[in-house]
């Protein structure tokens, strides 16, 4: 126990491990035989880093003045669903080889999240760092199999956490305004800053990274194509929304008890208990507290994501496992963090029969109900310590 304990803090073997993991993984997509499919009739072929292209074919469809947001059945299957601004991010990687751009790709996930996990301050030390990555190895490496962002995500949202602490205010709205123009439900990253001070200096530096960060797409087109993009956008996005339930709570009150209410409903009862703990002002120099914040924070925006698949929770399972390095280690943290591991991490896995899969973990999204289970537990444990310590102020009070 003592040797493997020190394997995990030694930072080498654990960035060693996970760079494995996206080499083979990324290998491994480049050499499979492409998937054949029939849509509308007609045959398509589909490679096994299908997202992956998705996004480098973005690039070139915003040089070439196309739309973005349609079908491009002859090059991909799926529409891209990003901003103008991550288009043109891709162009690094749009003129490489496959096999090396998906390399690099994958690994600017891995590695960016092995940075901001490492760059957390204390009492997050090399041992937690290293186990928090660890447990996230199979969840990773199920993103990266998928050349998906979402390790991306949250290595920005953990990175501008841990800059936040350091008081590094330029570089944490960066990070916050970055993962944003990636995938959108990144904007919930910024109810950190209501944890510290300067918040109109951050404001300021996001609008500025905001504004930055939007223009960039112009240096490939022109004012009149860019606003024609933009609405394409905005028109995808309303026409996704409806798609699906997901992973989700949506997907599991729909599941579970057949609810099909208004989405918003629902999304808003979670902001509202997300928002909750911040009523605890004298907690915002308590490092602990604002750390499991920033767990239910992860957790949320994969959970209260309607478009939650499985490749998204690397970014709850970051969440989670902060979370239970935190926390007190008794039998219910334990049971949820077990039922966590086992059901979000490990079921789309082979250890799972397929049959059970398909049967069972998929349509009764038991993938999300455990992370569910854990965000709740969060929240409770919160409202439990804000009664104990208010009981503890009125008998101090009693007693003077």
């Amino acid at each position: 126990m003592k040797k493997l304990r020190n394997i995990i803090s030694k930072p080498w073997a654990i960035v060693a491990l996970l760079v494995l993991f996206s080499v083979v993984a990324s290998t491994q997509s480049i050499l499979r035989s492409p998937k054949q499919y029939t849509y509308n009739g007609e045959n398509y072929t589909q490679t096994h880093y299908n997202n992956y292209v998705i996004f480098k074919s973005s690039f070139h469809h915003l040089q070439n003045n196309q739309d973005l947001y349609c079908l491009h059945l002859d090059e991909h299957w799926d529409l891209f669903k990003y901003t103008p601004t991550f288009a043109a991010f891709f162009g690094i990687f749009a003129y490489m080889p496959d096999w090396l751009g998906l390399n690099m790709w994958n690994l600017l996930n891995v590695l960016l999240l092995v940075l901001a996990v490492y760059y957390l301050p204390q009492p997050m030390d090399r041992y937690k760092k290293g186990l928090l990555l660890v447990i996230c190895a199979i969840e990773l490496l199920t993103s990266i199999q998928n050349a998906q962002s979402n390790a991306i995500i949250a290595g920005l949202t953990v990175l501008a956490f841990g800059l936040l602490e350091n008081k590094k205010y330029l570089c944490a709205t960066l990070c916050i305004v970055a993962s944003t123009y990636i995938k959108l439900f990144g904007i919930v990253g910024f109810a950190l800053f209501l944890l510290y001070p300067k918040k109109l200096r951050s404001a300021l530096y996001s609008l500025m990274w905001a504004v930055v960060l939007f223009a960039i797409p112009l240096i490939f087109v022109g004012w009149e194509q860019y606003n024609f993009l933009l609405s394409s956008f905005i028109s995808m996005l309303g026409s996704d929304h409806d798609a699906s339930y997901g992973y989700s709570v949506l997907g599991w009150l729909h599941t579970w008890f057949g609810w099909n209410g208004n989405k918003f409903t629902i999304v808003g009862i979670g902001a509202l208990l997300f928002m909750l703990p911040f009523a605890a002002t004298k907690e915002y120099d308590n490092f602990t507290f604002k750390a499991k914040i920033l767990s239910s924070l992860l957790i949320w925006i994969v959970i209260f994501n309607h478009k939650a698949e499985s490749p998204t929770f690397i970014i709850a399972m970051v969440g989670v496992a902060i979370w239970f390095i935190l926390s007190e280690k008794n039998w219910a943290n334990c049971i949820l963090f077990t039922l966590a591991f086992v059901f979000t991490t490990l079921s789309p896995t082979d250890i799972f029969p397929r049959s059970f899969r398909e049967n069972i973990v998929n349509p009764y999204c038991l993938k999300g109900v455990a992370c569910i289970l854990v965000w709740a537990k969060i929240n409770l444990d919160f409202a439990l310590e804000y009664i104990r310590k208010r009981e503890v102020e009125k008998t101090n009070e009693i007693a003077e």
